[in-house]
């Protein structure tokens, strides 16, 4: 089984000094790294004021019109032999989305739109429309969340049942549950998980957020390989080996066999 060396960078962006972002987070890549994950909007930073702010900023990620981060990722890339995954602000005609795009060394992409907007999200952002797509990259499949999707077991299930064997995801984390329960999405779906958040304080809008680090790689029995702590940049890096992404728990019980969709409830009832 073919071992990997992933790598969760944790920054400290300063908001719309892209130049300066980009350097940061490219100096934290390791050498011989074949996966690397960087934060949402990890370039541009959080606290975008109005949806003209995110606009003057997005990026094509369609690959016909790449924009300065887009195009410098995809350099480093090339250079580096890394796969990398981060999280931007896409344009696409007139809509809006918190996204990630991953991007391999011979220049091909992935994209994936974030489903679950959180708080002011909602007045910047369109929601994502693209589902939980999975993709071949660095000798394995890769399913894409960002941030918030954490609070929904069924983003991880999705990307699970789709075939993923290693979820990225880029965050920008202030609420303290999701490293814990990235631990859980990691056994409930036999996945290893790629967490990569930030640090720092952003007050751009009245409304004051406290970025709480903490990224890691956690293995699918739940062990969480290397972390980052809080209130520093960095980066949590670890060999993985993906033998523990199947499905047998135990020699009896099949994560997907023993499954009963037929008894489960998917809809609230009052």
């Amino acid at each position: 089984m073919k071992t990997l060396r992933v790598a969760a960078l944790q920054t400290g962006p300063e908001f719309g000094n892209l130049s300066h972002n980009l350097h940061d987070a490219i100096g934290l890549i390791p050498s011989a790294c074949d996966l690397a994950v960087l934060p949402e909007l990890f370039a541009t930073g959080y606290q975008f004021r109005d949806r003209d702010e995110v606009r003057h900023y997005a990026e094509d990620l369609s690959g016909r019109n790449d924009g300065p981060v887009t195009r410098r990722l995809t350099e480093v890339a090339r250079a580096s032999g890394t796969t990398l995954v981060a999280g931007l602000a896409e344009c696409a005609g007139d809509r809006l989305f918190n996204s990630a795009v991953l991007i391999r060394p011979d220049g091909t992409r992935g994209v994936y739109r974030k489903i679950h907007l959180f708080m002011d999200e909602k007045n910047l952002f369109d929601p994502g429309d693209l589902g939980f797509p999975v993709f071949e990259a660095c000798g394995t499949t890769v399913g894409l969340m960002v941030c918030f999707d954490w609070m929904f077991p069924e983003a991880a299930r999705s990307l699970a049942l789709g075939g993923a064997r290693l979820i990225a995801h880029p965050s920008n984390l202030v609420l303290p549950g999701c490293p814990a329960a990235m631990v859980t999405r990691s056994q409930e779906n036999r996945v290893v998980s790629v967490t990569s958040n930030r640090v720092g304080r952003e007050n751009r809008t009245g409304t004051p957020l406290e970025f709480i680090g903490l990224s890691q790689i956690v293995m699918p029995d739940g062990e969480c390989l290397d972390q980052v702590p809080g209130g520093r940049t960095g980066a949590a890096v670890a060999e993985i080996s993906l033998a523990g992404t199947n499905k047998l728990v135990t020699p009896r019980n099949d994560l997907w066999e023993d499954r009963r969709p037929d008894q489960y409830r998917t809809d609230p009832t009052g």
